[in-house]
C-alpha cells in the first residue's frame, strides 16, 4: 500500500497527483456541488482533508497533547 493510497475503511480517496488549474466555471461547479451535499458529509470530507495534510490518523482517538499547551493564573 502506497502512503497516498487510502486505508480499505476511509470513504474518501485522495489522489495527490490528480490537481489541476481550472477555469472560475469549474470551481464554481465543485463549490455547487459541495453547497448541495449534507454537512456531515462535508465536515467529513474536510477532516479528512486535513488528516491527509498533517499525517494523522482519520480514524482513531486525537489527543492534546498538554505538554505544549499549559493554563496559568495570573496574578492580578
Amino acid at each position: 500500500m502506497q502512503p497516498s493510497d487510502p486505508a480499505p475503511s476511509d470513504p474518501f480517496r485522495l489522489d495527490r497527483t490528480a490537481f489541476r488549474i481550472q477555469t472560475y466555471a469549474a470551481a464554481a461547479h465543485q463549490r455547487a456541488y459541495w453547497l448541495s451535499r449534507p454537512a456531515a458529509e462535508r465536515l467529513s470530507a474536510a477532516w479528512f482533508l486535513t488528516c491527509a495534510a498533517y499525517n494523522l490518523p482519520y480514524h482513531g482517538r486525537h489527543r492534546l497533547d498538554r505538554t505544549v499547551f499549559s493554563a496559568r493564573k495570573h496574578p492580578v
